[in-house]
């Protein structure tokens, strides 16, 4: 198994940063402002040939009682409890604190193994930023800068070191099967995280009455009925008018980012809400990204029929371009609903990735044309000859013809409509190109 690493400390002393650094990406949101991580956040690094996991998490309040402050304590003894070695940092030019101490006994209180690491350091000497923090008594500080990288790679040896003493490293443990990519999408508080630890059944994200408590995009591998899936939970997308935030205007952006890269997109509705316009433009965001789609409409328990039956017209009305998707009603709280709507996930995300034989989509090509044939435009009448699968995810069929740039945007709806029935294509974007083959007569300009 690959050691764990858990970062943890206050609010602002650059974990994130570290995260980063340790994972060579930008995959934890990093600014100027405390507060910024809330769910524990994991990623993979390497030093050498030897891979490890690190957990970024919140600034830790081990004495909040409640409120998002003790949700994201919660999340961070969680990770605390997951790790082999816990890297507590501290800031070294604002020095030792009050709050650093009372994280110090809860660590102590663990049983963990902890490093203290002295951040912030750049242009210091070594004994001036580290006198401080002798006294909590966690042996030598490692002195460090994770924005500049000083002292970082001596920092994750010696963790690593320590993590894995005594323990055989599992170097067939390098490969992580992450499966069909899930994004969890949808308007602030419709859900999202709930969904993601009913699906994981532990309390892995923190789901608070209160929009906007996801900041970051958070991925967690697990397995379901012997499939693998990588879920991404992501904040919700307000209204451009409504983000006002810096770090909320983070925080959409990395939103559209998972739903680019990921597999399948679930958009989580909330069925105690009109379904607005704000709904309409994120499924149009994934609709443009050719991701395939799944539509789970939360919070269905406790409507009366005549509610449940004014959600549906608003759906018919305002969500009429994804027919394409299956929708689903469900609770996520409650559990309601959960297996048809992986079953619809596992089935956009075969539509997503199937192979197309040309000959197959070939025949298909030619009874729509039997069926139907193309309008002519004025004295040309295109003529569609064979087709190919030109991509995946979303699935692109290329036709080959002459004349194609007179194909009207009707027939290409009846080709998508005829290509989808065909091959079971259910729950994903299809996009049809059309390549019209030279005409060895026109003159050459």
């Amino acid at each position: 198994m690959k050691p764990v690493i858990a970062l943890v400390g206050r609010p602002n002393v650059g974990k994130s940063t570290l995260f980063n650094r340790l994972t060579r990406s930008r995959d934890a949101l990093v600014a100027d402002l405390p507060g910024l991580t809330r769910d524990r956040h994991y990623g993979e690094g390497r030093v050498g040939k030897r891979p490890f996991l690190v957990i970024d998490t919140g600034g830790f309040e081990p004495i909040a009682k409640d409120g998002i402050l003790h949700e994201m304590a919660k999340q961070t003894r969680q990770a605390v409890v997951e790790a082999d070695m816990v890297v507590f940092i501290v800031d070294g030019r604002q020095g030792l604190t009050p709050h650093d101490k009372t994280i110090t006994e809860f660590l102590r209180k663990s049983g963990r193994r902890v490093m203290l690491v002295v951040n912030k350091s750049e242009g210091m000497k070594y004994t001036t930023v580290a006198a401080d923090f002798y006294e909590l008594g966690f042996g030598d500080p490692y002195v460090i800068s994770a924005a500049h990288g000083d002292g970082v790679n001596d920092l994750v040896e010696e963790a690593l070191d320590l993590a894995t003493a005594g323990k055989a490293e599992d170097d067939e443990a390098d490969t992580r099967v992450r499966g069909n990519r899930i994004a969890i999408v949808g308007r602030p508080n419709v859900g999202k995280s709930t969904m993601v630890n009913t699906l994981l059944g532990e309390e892995r994200v923190i789901a608070f009455d209160m929009p906007g408590t996801t900041r970051d995009s958070i991925e967690i591998p697990f397995e379901r009925e012997g499939r693998h899936y990588t879920l991404i939970d992501t904040a919700g997308i307000r209204r451009k008018g409504k983000v006002f935030e810096a770090i909320e205007k983070f925080s959409v952006v990395k939103t559209l980012q998972s739903i680019a890269e990921a597999n399948v997109v679930l958009l989580l509705l909330d069925a105690q809400q009109d379904i607005s316009e704000q709904d309409a433009h994120i499924a149009g965001f994934v609709l443009e990204s050719g991701r395939a789609l799944v539509v789970g409409v939360n919070k269905w328990d406790g409507l009366t029929s005549e509610q449940r039956d004014n959600i549906k017209r608003e759906i018919d009305r305002k969500l009429s371009f994804l027919s394409f998707a299956k929708f689903h009603f469900i609770s996520a709280l409650k559990a309601t609903g959960i297996a048809p709507l992986m079953k619809s996930i596992d089935a956009a995300y075969a539509a997503a990735m199937a192979k197309l034989p040309t000959p197959q989509l070939t025949r298909a090509l030619q009874e729509a044309v039997d069926h139907q044939q193309p309008r002519r435009k004025g004295s040309v009448r295109p003529k569609l000859r064979y087709a190919h699968q030109g991509g995946q995810n979303p699935p692109v069929i290329v036709v080959h013809g002459n004349a194609l740039d007179a194909v009207d945007a009707n027939y290409r709806r009846y080709l998508e409509k005829h290509f989808r029935e065909s091959f079971a294509l259910t729950g994903t974007p299809l996009r049809i190109e059309f390549r019209s083959g030279k005409n060895p007569f026109s003159k050459a300009e």
